[in-house]
């Protein structure tokens, strides 16, 4: 069908551009241009090793230094072990097993150490990921042909638009505790939904909530497998504690975010650990290490006989290891069997421990951040499908500008909602943002149907506090300037600084505790180069010392999913041409609207930004709000 075969053809662009600019950093950069970028760490040492699966060899590694440097090293991704005394022949490829703060396991395709290992100057550095793109294209072509099988093909025909989905007419109330009454007709949307339901979930509206009692009412009334995906490690580890917090037997395939005893509980690893069987493995892979330690004694000069004991001793190794092998997939057969709800992410669902396993309902939250063909490694593995998220917020990133202009940036989730209208409940009442805060989003992007639950509807960081400023820059001389491929503007900077030290001043003479309530404080830039400034100038001004642990400074990306009490925004932009970039995808301006609980401050230059109608309507809505201010106000008072 040409649905699929479009989405293949677009597939294919985004992987050409992804490998391009792969190539031009790693063939053509230093080791450490290449650490800087978040693809490399070097130095390492390694720390131990063990034999794994497959008789392969399983190292752990660990950054000895730019231990702080955010980088991309992640579960499942392929890497390359090498010595930077010779990186064009002493490599070694692998798998990342597990990583974890400044470690990581690289499964090696090997079951020894080459002697290049034990020379120093070792690194580990990220291969190009062809795995994630070779498992969506097979996916596609799954979809295309399963639309012949007429078992799957009316959920299928839902999905791409074809057919109406349809709903069970007479299923029985659930009484969902604690939900509201859009949170309500959502999760009984989803139980009776028979091939697609959708939640749309504004910022704060309680999505997860909502999910987490839908999916336990499908396992606990409807005796349902369930399997639960989602873009990020972060959203998947959110929704794995949660589900596991109401009794639900979960197991997390892959490598959680986050190191916490509670999720490291749910992992396949773990609970492969604690089972009965565990303890032969361990017999098992002693013996198997021993074999192969009496076989290396034998070195290079030695007669037929010695060579024929040598052979013998690996070939005892060998059958080991196949024994441990066998050993380890009845546990995993046996745990898998005892799963009610799987999480994993959306390529993680294909992993080689769960990829022959099907389920009833699947399930994908951050649905606005999924690449659609991302999307249909898991959905092929069920009968129904639950979308959650919010096409209002942040869309996947595409790297080809092409692709992305031939539909790759419209997600699945907006498709949808678009052909299955019946499908869609939007939750409608938000437990973040003050009134104020929420207003201009609501009217704009949710039909004005938010609602402030009244626990915050009216709270502000303290009594008097105004919840939203607009601080108008215009005609105070602030420009932009061009840094590499990004924007920034110091002047803009330094004055959101000055704003944020007079904010936490007030604070102080409100004698907020430090310790007990003190608020949490975002600092937001569209432009990396801006965040950069402004990480700069909070770390150097000396009257924000003592609250540092409470300021966040990041790009609005960076942002999506969080929130913070006080959020301050540094537009940027500031030209004669009225030029704003990707100001103009004003979903990304939603985002970082909303992140705010108790106070928005917005900084920019209206005469640059008016000029699109957005923000002009935003500056209207802030004069009606009394929140809009000229910097001018200011500056005497600085």
């Amino acid at each position: 069908m040409d649905y699929f075969k479009k989405l293949q053809e677009l597939l294919q662009l985004e992987r050409d551009e992804d490998r391009r600019n792969y190539e031009k950093l790693a063939l053509h950069s230093s080791v450490a241009s290449r650490r800087a970028e978040g693809l490399a760490w070097y130095p390492i040492a390694i720390r131990g090793s063990e034999l794994g699966r497959g008789d392969y060899l399983t190292v752990e590694l660990e950054r000895t230094t730019h231990q702080d440097l955010p980088h991309q090293l992640r579960f499942g991704v392929p890497a390359v072990l090498f010595s930077n005394h010779d990186p064009a022949k002493d490599k070694i490829e692998g798998t990342i097993a597990h990583q974890s703060g400044n470690r990581l396991k690289l499964s090696l395709k090997t079951d020894e150490l080459p002697d290049w290992a034990r020379d120093g100057k070792l690194g580990v550095e990220l291969l190009f990921d062809d795995n994630s793109y070779d498992e969506m294209k097979a996916a596609l072509k799954r979809a295309e042909g399963a639309l012949e099988d007429s078992e799957i093909s009316t959920y299928l025909k839902v999905l791409t638009g074809q057919k109406s989905a349809t709903f069970l007419p007479n299923i029985p109330f659930f009484d969902f505790l604690g939900l509201n009454a859009s949170q309500t007709k959502a999760a009984q949307q989803i139980v009776s939904a028979n091939e697609l339901a959708i939640v749309h979930g504004p910022p704060g509206t309680g999505k997860t909530t909502t999910l987490i009692q839908a999916i336990k009412a499908l396992v606990k009334s409807s005796h349902q497998r369930v399997l639960v995906v989602a873009p990020s490690n972060t959203a998947v580890d959110l929704l794995s504690e949660k589900l596991s917090g109401q009794g639900l037997q979960v197991l997390r395939v892959g490598n959680p975010a986050k190191v916490s005893e509670a999720l490291g509980s749910l992992t396949l690893d773990h609970q492969m650990s604690q089972h009965a069987r565990y303890k032969d493995i361990k017999t098992l892979k002693k013996q198997a290490n021993e074999f192969k330690n009496m076989a290396h004694k034998y070195k290079r000069h030695f007669g037929k006989s010695e060579r024929e004991q040598r052979k013998a001793l690996f070939d005892e190794a060998h059958k080991i290891m196949k024994e441990v092998g066998r050993t380890e997939q009845y546990i995993l057969d046996d745990l898998v069997a005892k799963a009610e709800v799987v999480t994993a992410t959306l390529v993680g669902a294909n992993h080689y421990t769960v990829r022959h396993l099907t389920y009833d309902t699947v399930v994908i939250d951050e649905a606005g951040q999924a690449l659609e063909p991302a999307c249909w490694i898991p959905i092929l593995k069920g009968k129904k499908l639950v979308l959650a998220g919010d096409h209002f917020q942040l869309p996947p990133t595409i790297k080809s500008e092409l692709a992305a202009k031939a539909g790759l940036e419209m997600t699945l989730l907006e498709k949808l909602v678009e052909s299955s209208p019946d499908a869609v409940t939007m939750l409608e009442e938000q437990y973040r943002m003050h009134t104020h805060i929420m207003g201009y989003s609501s009217g704009v992007f949710y039909q004005n149907k938010l609602l402030a639950h009244p626990t915050v509807a009216h709270r502000t960081l303290y009594a008097d506090a105004t919840a939203l400023a607009f601080i108008d820059t215009a005609g105070c001389g602030f420009e932009e300037k061009l840094e590499g491929t990004s924007s920034t503007n110091p002047e803009e900077g330094a004055f959101l600084v000055r704003q944020l030290s007079l904010l936490i001043s007030e604070l102080e003479v409100q004698q907020i505790d430090l310790d007990a309530s003190f608020p949490t404080i975002g600092v937001i830039s569209p432009y990396k180069q801006q965040v950069h400034l402004l990480k700069e100038l909070v770390d150097r001004h000396p009257a924000l010392e003592p609250y540092r642990r409470f300021i966040n400074v990041n790009t609005i990306d960076s942002f999506q999913g969080q929130e913070r009490d006080v959020i301050l925004i540094s537009l940027t932009r500031s030209n004669s041409e009225g030029s704003i970039g990707f100001l103009s995808d004003i979903r990304r301006m939603n985002v970082a609207m909303t992140r705010a609980r108790k106070k928005l401050v917005m900084i920019g230059d209206s005469a640059t930004l008016g000029q699109a109608a957005f923000y002009a309507n935003l500056i209207t809505y802030a004069e009606q709000q009394d929140a809009y201010h000229s910097a001018w106000e200011f500056v005497g008072s600085e």
